[in-house]
């Protein structure tokens, strides 16, 4: 491997969580090499989940996502031309694409896990440990750590970690002010999403169920999502009795972070703004369904993971067969006793 590569392509994880995931990883890699230039790929989209971190130099979209191999040849090709070519990419994903952008693109050194075939396109190729298993059911911060550790970038601690700029932070507060949301009272955040599939979704009733007992015990209810979700939070707000202010749509990536930061607790499904609050420290109650925790087990600190025991249960079907009963059967009455819990306020050291 190159010794001190002056220039470093890191491609991210696709997904949301995947990516704050990473964050130890990229911790570590900066670390080792505190004077390279260190560009980040990630979908695109997911670039503001980045803003503000000390780590990365660049973070830019991989413009060929999705698109087919004509189209990573063709970025690959504008990677050629950069001046000067990086001396070392990491590909975290799995993906043979990924690896063939870096390969063809010039990269003088690429490294990865060895998987799929793709071990000819890598330079230094990683065997994963078998305890891992084929499915490689293992926790995300321990899939990256343990990749850049082969390629001898020490761990700086497993904590995720997220920033925000001025900018987002402005536009967050304008945001919930403008939905009435006062910031000097505790509120919740609900999410009702989960852009993986309806599969791990608990049901839009059982959020407007939580809301209403939020609102009623002296806290305040803020619906946050994506635009996709939009359709979503109707239902929810539809469903529910007590007023509930609604941003799902309403804000990019970076402001959303910057609102999940302020918020006192959120309720969640399996999905990337359950790990979003763990890197603020925001207290995060989670309905599990058809996913379990081998591959989310790591930073559990202050998170509740609700879930049920049926025996179809973890199955990570996108869509349901039958009658999502890993979800349905998770009584909002459990969600409602966590978050109240997580509002009290803290006791004293003599006990009051």
């Amino acid at each position: 491997m190159v010794s001190e590569p002056s220039e470093i392509l890191l491609r991210g994880p696709n997904w949301t969580g995947d990516l704050v995931m990473a964050t130890p990883g990229f911790r570590a890699v900066r670390g080792r090499f505190p004077k390279a230039r260190i560009t980040l790929q990630v979908r695109p989209g997911l670039e503001a989940l980045m803003h503000g971190a000390p780590w990365f130099d660049e973070v830019v979209p991989v413009t060929s996502y999705h698109r087919g191999t004509a189209a990573v040849l063709r970025e690959a090709r504008e990677l050629r031309r950069r001046a000067p070519r990086f001396d070392l990419g990491i590909c975290i994903p799995d993906s043979f694409s990924a690896a063939l952008l870096m390969r063809a693109g010039g990269v003088r050194e690429v490294a990865g896990y060895r998987r799929g075939g793709r071990g000819v396109l890598l330079h230094t190729p990683v065997t994963p440990p078998s305890a891992w298993g084929s499915h490689r059911r293992v926790a995300r911060e321990r899939f990256v750590l343990d990749l850049v550790g082969a390629l001898g970038c020490p761990e700086r601690g497993t904590h995720l970690e997220l920033f925000t700029t001025p900018v987002e932070e402005k536009r967050a507060a304008q945001a919930l002010s403008s939905r009435g949301v006062d910031s000097a009272r505790p509120w919740v955040a609900l999410a009702p999403g989960a852009s993986y599939g309806p599969s791990k979704c608990w049901p839009a009733e059982s959020f407007a169920a939580v809301a209403d007992a939020v609102v009623r015990a002296g806290g305040q209810a803020v619906l946050v999502g994506a635009p996709a979700e939009a359709p979503l939070a109707a239902r929810v707000r539809a469903a529910t009795c007590e007023p509930t202010a609604d941003l799902v749509g309403a804000l990019d990536l970076g402001s959303l972070k910057a609102v999940l930061r302020r918020a006192s607790a959120l309720v969640c499904n399996d999905a990337g703004a359950r790990h979003v609050a763990v890197a603020f420290g925001v207290p995060a109650i989670v309905l599990m369904g058809p996913t379990d925790l081998a591959k989310t087990n790591e930073n559990l600190e202050r998170v509740t993971v609700l879930q049920t025991d049926v025996g179809c249960r973890p199955c990570y079907r996108r869509v349901c067969p039958i009658d999502h009963r890993c979800m349905t059967r998770i009584a909002p009455e459990r969600v409602v006793a966590e978050i109240l819990r997580a509002l009290e306020p803290p006791r004293s050291e003599d006990g009051r």
